[in-house]
């Protein structure tokens, strides 16, 4: 163990953290090595979402040292692209250390010869990306763990086209970063600036323009009731605005969740996919009586929506935003990730207008289409939309939540709602059911083991129809996914990128003859879902 106490006490005495120096320092007096190890057993990974983990000091921690070396990684990486002296722009969610890290940020790549500039305050994440292409940066960053646990905090970088980075861009600069001497001896400088309110103005006014919201009558506008949570982050603020500009009645919020905490005190989890989330929107939402409900998450880049108490899914969210593009005459291409539902495929062929499947993830989504047919929709199950990519290069909870009040407007001045629309799409399309099958383990090599017995013996049938096993590894790029696929069903297989899970992503489709069907086909829909789930689970042995 004296490895591992000379480690800890090199990287306190190179630590420029008062507070998290003095934290090593305590560890290692107190000998408690079982802490140290996990703490200096490997740094965080720099992946394609950049940094994301607890706030503690040591290299397998969010701290000012690890954000230090990633801003002189990032910087160095920047010169050997050519970029040398060029403006960064960064931002900041309302997080423990969140200010404190995007200053030191300013600080190194200020001290590098960068030219930093740096949103006024906590800002939701889809106004940085919008001001990386705005401001003419380079990159951008912005610090934020978005819908993480309470004690993390994360660090993502975007590149000049306001998207978040691909491979190899992420494993040069992870390389870069390891490639950074002592944080102490990083050169800083206070020579950037801090920017005003101009750029969240821009942000505001570009969306409202860019989903045209005086198509529709302004007084339907008014009389739409929404019920609202920014879930105790910073989106609040900015989606007022938002709906303010494009002529929606004041916002009802729940209150206990409408200012930044980053304690986030009235939520277990603070995303809006977890189960009692969204419970203090519900309530709300039935008192006032609100024609829809939607939720952010606490970096507003994904919104989750309630109608008539229920939930809605990422896939029927998708499904609605992109049939309401598709008739509002809105052509280019759309797409989904590979793990999201179908039926924006089946949407887009119907007009005419072409469709992509992309790997998992919006860094993949974002950069979908071709210069005849450039992107104009893209969604992933997990509750991202891009209904504007041209304004903000990501998925963006705020633009997304203004075109549902927009379709749900628009249904409303017509005596219809968000679910009565779906019903719609079921009988002109088949009900397409989405469900997931999650199974957490204790031990990794479980997970590998369970892809390697798909790979090897995958299932002929599936809900009594034939299926046939595509190795989505074989690809390009190589994707750890498993695809089956049948008449009327679908299963992707896959490890997930963020937690020790193995996810099974699960589709059935019902063919459905006309309105008065559709109650029948949910039922069956929900009961070949819950099949598959069993199925599946057997297959994968866990």
């Amino acid at each position: 163990m004296s490895g591992l106490l000379d480690t800890a006490r090199a990287w306190a005495a190179a630590d420029p953290h008062e507070g998290d120096r003095a934290e090593v320092e305590a560890l290692v007096a107190a000998g408690d090595t079982a802490e140290l190890e996990r703490r200096f057993t490997g740094p965080l990974t720099f992946g394609t979402a950049g940094l994301r983990g607890p706030l503690r000091a040591g290299p397998a921690g969010m701290n000012a040292a690890v954000v230090a070396r990633a801003a002189a990684g990032l910087g160095a990486w920047l010169v050997t692209q050519g970029h040398a002296g060029r403006g960064v722009v960064i931002g900041f969610d309302a997080r423990h250390r969140s200010d404190e890290f995007a200053h030191l940020s300013a600080a190194v790549l200020s001290g590098a010869g960068f030219a930093v500039q740096v949103l006024p305050r906590p800002l939701p994440t889809p106004v940085l990306s919008y001001a990386v292409r705005h401001l003419g940066a380079v990159a951008g960053v912005v610090v934020t763990a978005s819908h993480n646990p309470p004690q993390d905090n994360g660090y993502k970088v975007y590149l000049a086209d306001g998207a978040q980075l691909v491979p190899p861009a992420d494993r040069e600069i992870e390389a870069a970063i390891a490639a950074v001497g002592p944080a102490r001896e990083l050169p800083l400088s206070d020579d950037w600036l801090t920017l005003g309110d101009e750029v969240e103005d821009d942000y505001v006014a570009a969306v409202v323009a860019a989903l045209q919201p005086d198509r529709l009558d302004a007084a339907a506008r008014r009389r739409l009731v929404v019920a609202y949570t920014a879930m105790h982050g910073v989106g609040s603020a900015t989606t007022r605005r938002v709906f303010e500009a494009a002529g929606f009645a004041p916002l009802h919020t729940v209150a206990e969740q409408d200012r930044p905490d980053p304690a986030f005190p009235t939520v277990a989890f603070p995303n809006p996919e977890e189960p009692g989330a969204v419970d203090l929107l519900s309530a709300l939402a039935g008192r006032v009586g609100a024609d829809v409900a939607i939720a952010e998450d606490p970096d507003a880049d994904r919104c989750s929506v309630v109608v008539g108490g229920r939930q809605l899914t990422g896939d029927e969210v998708g499904a609605l935003l992109a049939d309401w593009l598709l008739r509002r005459g809105v052509r280019g291409t759309y797409a989904r990730s590979l793990v999201s539902g179908s039926l924006l495929g089946e949407l887009a062929r119907a007009h005419g207008v072409p469709a992509e499947e992309t790997p998992t993830g919006f860094k993949w989504i974002i950069r979908a289409g071709s210069a005849e047919a450039p992107l104009v929709f893209g969604y992933e199950e997990a509750l991202g939309y891009a209904v504007t990519p041209a304004v903000a290069h990501d998925k963006d909870g705020i633009s997304a939540a203004l075109a549902v009040a927009l379709l749900a407007a628009e249904l409303a001045a017509e005596g219809r709602t968000l679910t009565d629309r779906l019903d719609e799409l079921a009988v002109e399309h088949g009900l397409f059911a989405t469900g997931q099958l999650s199974v957490r383990v204790e031990d990794l090599s479980l997970i590998s083991a369970a892809m390697d017995r798909l790979r090897a013996s995958a299932p002929a049938q599936l809900l009594g129809r034939d299926v046939e096993a595509t190795d989505l590894m074989e690809g390009r790029p190589p994707v750890d996914a498993v695809r089956l696929r049948g008449d009327g069903v679908r299963v992707i297989v896959r490890p997930s990128g963020t937690e020790p899970k193995l996810k099974a992503y699960l589709e059935t489709v019902v063919p459905v003859a006309d309105a008065a069907a559709v109650p029948a086909a949910r039922r069956r829909a929900a009961d070949e879902l819950d099949r598959l789930r069993a199925e599946m689970s057997a297959a994968l042995g866990l």
